[in-house]
């Protein structure tokens, strides 16, 4: 009988890192540090990681992946320009962490990884195309295709809310940034509101629940995938935009595609260092070594 594969999960914020040691599909342990953000040297950053990685690691680890919210080079593991981290402007962050512990790391956008986790952890079983939609202070999305992350340049693909809408972006009107930006809210004081039966509160998801049936409508027309798997922060208020969402996406001109469309709402704990550590299962020779080493 095969071992279990342990691998580790980490999830890079802006101001949080965390580290989990995951097997199949279960978080056995968890250890979060502050990110000492606002610094020049790069390499503090870069300890804090190793530091927060080392309360989890142990000898049974096949491989670590991690999920930044930023551009990342794949095959050289290098990671450019942290919006959150500017002492992050080019980190070979691959060969550091392979230099500390001695195994594979496997790097990607945080988005992509929200995806990946959904196909191997979350609701994307038996999906061979799906797009992770992340709505939260902005949104993002990750594309898997036969089973696989989108192979782009730069692990910008899928960035939607960058695409002109109305007299902005999808971003401004399909994330926590039309709260703030429209009504001078967040999305977490309109959600108490709503869930007290504020009236005002609750046309405001009905407006937002529209616009964010429009980008659903625009990665519709791009991707054509088998389902949108939505979470996020905001995604916690889905039960008041939910239906004008479902309403809007009934204006799809191509009827049979609207029909076979699904769209599902996250239910993961954790995307993010659940979805970084879906990274190493996406490597099947990766898998197939560790089995085979196991078992001798």
């Amino acid at each position: 009988m095969c071992k279990e594969m342990d691998v580790i999960g980490v999830d890079i914020g802006g101001t949080h890192v965390r580290a989990g040691k995951v097997r199949n599909g279960k978080i056995i342990s968890c250890a979060t540090d502050f990110i000492p953000s606002e610094v020049e040297d790069p390499m503090l950053v870069t300890c804090t990681v190793i530091k927060t990685i080392k309360k989890v690691f142990d000898g049974d680890i096949a491989a670590i992946g991690i999920g930044i919210p930023s551009l990342v080079d794949r095959d050289k593991g290098i990671v450019y320009d942290v919006q959150n981290i500017p002492s992050w402007k080019h980190i070979n962050l691959k060969n550091i962490i392979e230099s500390e512990f001695n195994v594979s790391v496997f790097l990607d956008n945080d988005a992509n990884c929200f995806a990946i986790g959904e196909y191997f952890y979350g609701k994307g079983a038996n999906i061979s195309s799906l797009v992770g939609l992340t709505i939260g202070t902005g949104i993002g999305a990750g594309i898997v295709v036969n089973g696989k992350l989108l192979q782009d340049s730069n692990c910008g693909a899928g960035e939607f809310g960058m695409l002109p809408y109305l007299d902005e972006t999808y971003e401004d009107y399909c994330s926590g940034k039309y709260f703030k930006g429209k009504y001078k809210i967040n999305g977490d004081g309109l959600f108490e509101k709503a869930l007290n039966d504020d009236q005002e509160a609750i046309r405001i998801f009905d407006e937002f629940g529209k616009h964010v049936g429009n980008i659903i409508k625009a990665i519709m027309f791009t991707v054509d995938p088998e389902k949108i798997i939505i979470g996020g922060s905001v995604s916690k208020a889905s039960r008041f935009f939910r239906f004008q969402m479902m309403k809007q996406l009934d204006t799809f001109p191509f009827s049979n595609a609207r029909k076979k469309i699904q769209i599902e709402f996250s239910e993961i704990l954790q995307p993010g260092l659940l979805g970084a550590a879906a990274l190493c299962l996406g490597k099947n020779e990766l898998i197939t070594n560790y089995y085979e080493t196991a078992n001798t």
